[in-house]
């Protein structure tokens, strides 16, 4: 009998990649997004496609459940510096999200859930690297919306027996990433506006430090999360913990990439951003199989190729900024980006 699986987001980024997965494995996908964060034809030939918006409980988003044995919310307005200024919609798009997606998956008796969280439940630590049994002390409203849904998940697929995976994924890269969105996406925004000749922007310094994860070095280890008993019950992490590099650092590549003139545009740093997430993938190498396999080198050039071949676009300024003073980034108050 073919098996079932729900991904919620699946015209995004992560969850068109995962899906292609499930299907070459033979598995029956249904994919549910509104759309907000990725691009319909991010969805493979294949999946059952339902535009519905997880922050509304209804019946039509009931049945798209029907007969699913797996579970996969990857779903979210994953917008960590825009929620400081636009809290509602964040929070109700992530919180509403993972609630509504939960209650449709226990009424149609699905056995498991994966949650695909954030590295934001971390905040800042230092220099150190984030491993799973730190403190979560998120620093945005959008971290604290992810933390709150991994508590949800955990209470209610507890409640109800289900089980559950929490996967924490870390800067993901690679084509079919939204690249026209101003608000996240450092290394996309970057590329579309070289590509246009236009200079990156860098809030602050430019010394935050970041890993950044290929899709595909993501995809294997949530598949194997998906299909092992090994990880129920577990908050784990996905993402590089051997290549860091600052956002300064970043823009050089991609301008070498690219064949760029680079003078990056400094603009004041946005509120509460973390200087340094970096992620201990120990616990991921151990139930996981997990190991980096793409460089980010090579990442970036596929980044850019694929971007090339689609074609750079205007930025789409698509989302409410719901909270204007005197700290909201001029780069989207006046569309500089």
């Amino acid at each position: 009998m073919t098996k079932r699986v729900v991904i919620t987001g699946v015209a995004g980024f992560l969850g068109s990649h995962l899906a292609d997965r499930f299907l070459q494995e033979g598995w029956e996908v249904a994919g549910i997004d509104n759309l907000i964060g990725g691009y319909l034809d991010n969805v493979p030939s294949g999946v059952e496609f339902h535009n519905l918006d997880l922050t509304e409980a209804t019946l039509e988003l009931d049945e798209a459940f029907v007969g699913a044995e797996l579970v996969v919310h990857a779903a979210c307005t994953a917008y960590e510096g825009l929620s400081v200024f636009s809290p509602s919609l964040v929070v109700d798009n992530t919180v509403m999200a993972t609630v509504n997606t939960l209650g449709s998956s226990i009424r149609a008796g699905v056995s498991k859930v994966v949650y695909m969280s954030s590295m934001a439940r971390y905040g800042d630590h230092g220099d150190q690297q984030f491993s799973e049994e730190m403190e979560t002390k998120p620093q945005d409203p959008y971290g604290i919306a992810k933390v709150a849904s991994e508590g949800l998940v955990k209470n209610l697929c507890d409640t109800h027996g289900l089980d559950w995976v929490i996967l924490v994924p870390h800067n993901i890269i690679g084509p079919r990433q939204k690249y026209d969105d101003p608000y996240r996406n450092v290394a996309s925004i970057m590329i579309n506006r070289m590509l246009q000749e236009n200079q990156p922007i860098i809030y602050g310094d430019g010394s935050q430090r970041r890993c950044f994860s290929f899709v595909t070095d993501v995809v294997e280890p949530l598949y194997v999360a998906c299909n092992s008993s090994l990880a129920h019950g577990e908050v784990i992490n996905i993402g590089p913990d051997e290549e860091t590099v600052t956002i300064n650092e970043l823009a050089e590549r991609l301008s070498r990439i690219i064949e760029f003139d680079l003078k990056p545009q400094y603009m004041p740093g946005r509120p509460n951003e973390v200087p340094i997430a970096e992620c201990s993938s120990n616990k991921a190498r151990k139930f996981l199989d997990y190991r980096t396999q793409v460089k980010l080198e090579e990442g970036l050039v596929e980044m850019v190729d694929w971007i090339r071949i689609r074609g750079p676009k205007p930025f789409d300024y698509h989302l409410p900024v719901e909270i204007i003073n005197e700290r909201t980034p001029e780069t989207w108050t006046k569309k500089l980006i």
